[in-house]
């Protein structure tokens, strides 16, 4: 799907240590980080300039679960 749109929707990290139910705590480039999504937007494909790399599979189910919460009704 992703190749037949030029947006992507992400969410930003912090390495602000404030644990909230909506952020997800996992540990990036070497630094300890929340993925903040309460922040979710869309940007452009364009805006996306440099690769830093991926979650573990088990920061996606975490950040997965805590989306299911939030858009549950």
């Amino acid at each position: 799907m992703n190749d037949y749109i030029q947006t992507v929707i992400v969410a930003p990290m912090t390495t602000k240590a404030r644990a909230c139910p909506t952020r997800v705590a996992t540990r990036f480039a070497g630094k300890d980080a929340h993925i903040v999504l309460d922040r979710i937007r869309t940007v452009g494909k364009r805006r996306l300039v440099t690769y830093l790399g991926r979650i573990t599979p088990a920061t996606q189910a975490k950040v997965l679960a805590v989306l299911a919460e939030l858009f549950a009704e």
